[in-house]
C-alpha cells in the first residue's frame, strides 16, 4: 500500500521577501494583503473613469483619454481636465487620508469605534477651522493650520481626561464622544452667532463638501500629505507593536509612551488636513480600517489597505452624491446617510459579543 504523505502545515500567512541592493533593504509582503490592495486600487480606477465621464456633460472614454492627454475639443478639456478631474484627485486623496487616520485610531484604541469622528478630534478639527473662518476671516492655509491646532488640543484633552494609571481603549472613546458632543455644540453655536453671509458659507462647509476645489488644493493636500504619510508608515511596525500591549511592546524595543504621542499627532494631522479644505467628512474613517480588515482577514490594521478602501469609498460616495439623486448632495451628506447605517450594525455586533 502505497504510504500517505503528511500534508504541509501552514505557519501563518502565506509571504513574500523582496530584498533590493544586495539585501541591504527588504520588505516583507503579505499576499493576501497584497491582492486585495490591488483588487482595491483598480476598483478605484474604474470609479474615477466613470467619474470623469459622467455628468451633466458626458463624455465617452476616448473623449476622456484625449483630454487627459492635452488633446480634443476645447469644451471637452476644460470639463474634464479643470471640473472633474480635480474633484476626483480629491477625493481619492482625502478618502485615504481618513483611511489612514481611522486605522491610527483604532488600533491604538484597539476598538473598531474608535475612529476620529466618534472620539472627538474631527470635531475638534471643525472647531480649530471655525475660529479661524468666522473669528479671523482666514483663508484656505489659515484655516489648514487652525484645523490642525484644534484637532490636536482635542486630541490631548480628550487623553488627559482619559488617562487613569494609562489609557484604557473604552474609556478613552467615552470620553471622546462627550467632547465631541460638547464640541458640535459650541460649533453651532458660532455658527448662529455669526454674520448671516459668513454663516451660510460656514454652515455649506461644514457639510463637508468638494464642490468649488480645484489643483491649488490638489497640489497643496500631496505636500502635507508628503509630510504626514511617511512617518505613518514608518511607524506601522510598533504600531502593531503597541496592539499587544504596552509590556509587550516595550519588551521588544518600542517607546510605547513616545510612539502613541507621535501616531496620535499624526492621524489627528491627516484628519485636519481634510477638515481644512473639505470639511468634516464623517464614517469614512469609521468604516474603511474595518472594511480593509475584513477583506484581508488579518488580525491587525493596515495603513495601506485602509487607505485604499478609504479613497474608493469616498470616491463612490462623491459619485453618488452627485449623480444618484436628482438633486447634488454634499459628499459628507451621503458619508453621513451610508455610514449611520453601518454605525448602527457596528454598535450592535460589538454589543453583542
Amino acid at each position: 500500500m502505497k504510504q500517505e504523505q503528511p500534508l504541509p502545515i501552514a505557519f501563518g500567512r502565506p509571504v513574500v521577501t523582496i530584498r533590493l541592493w544586495g539585501g541591504r533593504v527588504s520588505c516583507h509582503l503579505d499576499l493576501r494583503a497584497t491582492s486585495v490592495s490591488a483588487a482595491v486600487l483598480t476598483l478605484c480606477l474604474l470609479v474615477v473613469a466613470v467619474s470623469l465621464m459622467s455628468g451633466a456633460y458626458p463624455a465617452s472614454m476616448t473623449e476622456v483619454a484625449t483630454a487627459l492627454l492635452g488633446r480634443g475639443e476645447e469644451m471637452v478639456m476644460m470639463i474634464v481636465r479643470e471640473w472633474r478631474l480635480p474633484r476626483v484627485l480629491l477625493a481619492l486623496l482625502f478618502g485615504g487620508a481618513l483611511g489612514m487616520s481611522g486605522a491610527i485610531f483604532q488600533s491604538l484604541t484597539r476598538n473598531p469605534l474608535g475612529s476620529p469622528d466618534v472620539i472627538g478630534f474631527a470635531a475638534g478639527s471643525h472647531t480649530g477651522a471655525l475660529v479661524v473662518i468666522l473669528l479671523l476671516s482666514g483663508g484656505y492655509y489659515e484655516t489648514a493650520l487652525g484645523a490642525l491646532v484644534g484637532g490636536i488640543v482635542t486630541a490631548l484633552a480628550v487623553y488627559l481626561l482619559a488617562f487613569r494609571r494609562g489609557v484604557d481603549g473604552f474609556r478613552l472613546i467615552v470620553v471622546g464622544i462627550g467632547v465631541a458632543a460638547m464640541l458640535g455644540a459650541f460649533n453651532a453655536w458660532m455658527i448662529r452667532k455669526a454674520d448671516l453671509q459668513v454663516a451660510m458659507s460656514a454652515a455649506v462647509w461644514a457639510a463637508g463638501s468638494l464642490d468649488g476645489l480645484g489643483f491649488e488644493q490638489v497640489m497643496s493636500t500631496v505636500v502635507m500629505l508628503c509630510l504626514a504619510v511617511p512617518p505613518a508608515l514608518r511607524l506601522s511596525r510598533p504600531m502593531r507593536q503597541l496592539e499587544m500591549g504596552d509590556d509587550v511592546a516595550m519588551a521588544s524595543g518600542v517607546a510605547a509612551g513616545r510612539v502613541r504621542l507621535c501616531l496620535l499627532i499624526l492621524g489627528v494631522a491627516l484628519t485636519a488636513i481634510v477638515t481644512a479644505a473639505a470639511g468634516p467628512i464623517a464614517f469614512i474613517a469609521l468604516a474603511a480600517p474595518q472594511i480593509a480588515r475584513r477583506l484581508t482577514r488579518s488580525a491587525g490594521l493596515g495603513l495601506i489597505t485602509s487607505a485604499l478602501t478609504g479613497a474608493l469609498l469616498l470616491v463612490v460616495a462623491d459619485w453618488a452624491a452627485q449623480h444618484a439623486f436628482a438633486v447634488h448632495l454634499p459628499v459628507g451628506v451621503m458619508t453621513v446617510s451610508i455610514g449611520g447605517l453601518y454605525f448602527l450594525w457596528l454598535i450592535i455586533r460589538e454589543g453583542c459579543k
